[in-house]
């Protein structure tokens, strides 16, 4: 594992921060704190969102990243806050400034803001999410039955993170179709249960509803839930397919249902109460992830700050049953074992995997793993000595872990940290594999080496002892500048492909690149200047199914 030698020493210098206590009053705070004019205090708000509050919280209380509440931020001072928002750390933070994403006047702006207490955002409830919703093409007026040609199972929604935009792209022809506007910075792309709808969710809490059978697929409607989210996602139950839709936000901390095929608001949830372990109330329990059950009419929410995991059943929702399950802080995201009854998630900041069965709606086991667990969706395959396993990589070291899954034919080997390999760093966001595929892919976007953030370890899941491969993704795109982060494996349907994001700066050339699975080799590069910071991708049928 390779780190610059300043982005280590600063890692080493980080304290062991906490939520704000009993530390410097809002007015010391603001006597103590740099002045910022109007105009300044608005650019960093901006910048804030768009870089920082995902892990750090609206509130700044911290979750997957540190609390960066005045006490902390002023008794570290100026110097300190710009070097490691300059330089990152091994542990997961980003090098903001050498990796060029921020300007040297932007991270001295930032430095200065979070030394600032945090402005404290609006709510936003059932006549703000009225007030934004949009339905452009009614229901009946849409197609009775599909209109294109496409091969939609094996279509690519790919977010252009920086542009508010997806590329709709055909995993056959490799041509995009459709490039279609968004919120900013979609987080991901779900399906409904009948595939025909594909849902988007903005970091700015803009779901778009795009509808595959149209000639040319394209917006249906559209409403923002809040004012920064991260979830959304669909019923799967027999008899409520397509019926609702779920999201969840960041801020306010609350997840909404709505009808299917509209997107209308129809209930409002808040998440607001009371953590698992100090059992001491929390103001910001964000939603993290939401996954729908197999076995239930059920969503399965994960509130972040409170470690409590809410399975909400559909089928009444003027009168909705919520069964809280007590996990662990601080939650993230997860996805099914191979069998899609269990579900695992990452409460990344306690280094710790929770278990759910879905069927019997309870807590199965909490298995310690590395350090700041981010699985995305997991990845799911046989291994040759522990059967069934379901694997994660992490922010915070170089390790892959590999749960047993399997609790009847490999009981010893189930709910539990069966092996703990090796891979080239930290800074790892996704990891994949296919059930039709021997290889296994880790990404370790930011890894603040240029070198590791640039390439993907590949492991053949037959001889994990033997190490990995590395493949020099961005080297193969053609791409010379830039940062050049290597960030999310997706398969095709087949699962003959891997595609990768080459995620660059927004005026920069950014790619996919895709590989041929059996070979390791490269087969096709996508290249278009409509294709601005791409990186998550999600295929149709495999986003469809949980095929990870």
């Amino acid at each position: 594992m390779k780190f610059s030698p300043v982005s280590f020493a600063v890692a080493l210098a980080v304290p062991a921060m906490v939520s704000l206590g009993f530390g410097a009053t809002s007015a010391l705070a603001a006597e103590q704190a740099p002045k910022l004019t109007a105009e300044e205090m608005e650019r960093g708000k901006q910048i804030y969102f768009e870089r920082c509050a995902g892990c750090h919280g609206v509130l700044r209380k911290g979750a997957t990243g540190k609390a960066l509440t005045t006490d902390l931020t002023l008794e570290r001072g100026f110097d300190y806050l710009k070097s490691f928002i300059t330089y990152g750390s091994p542990a997961g933070m980003p090098n903001w400034g050498t990796s060029g994403q921020l300007s040297e006047a932007d991270i001295d702006l930032m430095a200065k803001y979070i030394m600032n207490e945090p402005p404290q955002p609006p709510e936003f409830g059932m006549k703000e999410m009225k007030a934004t919703w949009k339905v452009i093409v009614p229901p009946e007026k849409r197609p009775t039955k599909k209109m294109n040609k496409i091969n939609i199972e094996n279509l690519f929604s790919v977010t252009l993170r920086d542009a508010g935009e997806i590329a709709l792209i055909d995993g056959d022809t490799k041509k995009i179709i459709n490039i279609v506007k968004t919120g900013y910075a979609v987080h991901i792309s779900r399906l409904s249960a009948s595939g025909r709808y594909l849902y988007v969710i903005g970091r700015d809490a803009r779901i778009n509803l795009i509808d595959l059978w149209m000639e040319k697929p394209d917006n249906v409607a559209e409403i923002k839930i809040g004012l920064e989210a991260r979830s959304v996602e669909t019923s799967k139950a027999k008899g409520y397919e397509d019926k609702y839709a779920i999201a969840g936000s960041y801020w306010p901390p609350q997840y909404v249902i709505m009808n299917g095929d509209t997107l209308e608001p129809l209930k409002i949830a808040s998440t607001r109460g009371m953590t698992v372990d100090t059992q001491e109330f929390h103001p910001e329990p964000r939603v993290a992830s939401i996954l729908s059950s197999h076995y239930r009419p059920e969503f399965v929410v994960n509130v972040k700050e409170t470690g409590q995991i809410l399975l909400v059943n559909y089928t009444d929702i003027k009168n909705l049953t919520v069964t809280t399950i007590e996990a662990e802080r601080f939650l993230h995201d997860g996805g099914f074992d191979s069998t899609h009854r269990y579900f695992l998630v990452a409460a990344n900041a306690r280094d710790t995997i929770a278990v759910v069965d879905t069927k019997e709606g309870k807590l199965v086991n909490l298995i310690k793993v590395g350090k700041t667990p981010h699985p995305g969706r997991g990845a799911n395959f046989n291994h040759p000595k522990f059967g069934p396993v379901w694997a994660t990589s992490h922010l915070g070291d170089e390790s892959v872990a590999l749960i047993g899954t399997d609790p009847v034919k490999h009981k010893d080997n189930a709910w539990k940290m069966v092996a703990s390999i090796p891979g080239q760093g930290g800074g790892s966001l996704f990891i994949k594999t296919h059930p039709k595929s021997k290889n296994l892919y880790v990404d370790t976007t930011l890894h603040p080496e240029g070198e590791i953030s640039s390439s993907i370890a590949v492991f053949d899941i037959n001889n994990l002892d033997k190490g990995f491969d590395v493949l020099p993704i961005a080297d193969w795109s053609g791409i010379k500048d830039g940062a050049r982060r290597v960030v999310q494996p997706e398969y095709n349907k087949a699962g003959d492909e891997v595609w990768f994001s080459v995620w660059n700066g927004k005026t920069q050339e950014s790619a996919i690149v895709i590989v041929d699975d059996k070979t390791r080799k490269l087969k096709h590069v996508i290249k278009d200047k409509r294709l601005v910071t791409p990186t998550g991708k999600f295929n149709v049928y495999n986003t469809q199914h949980d095929v990870y």
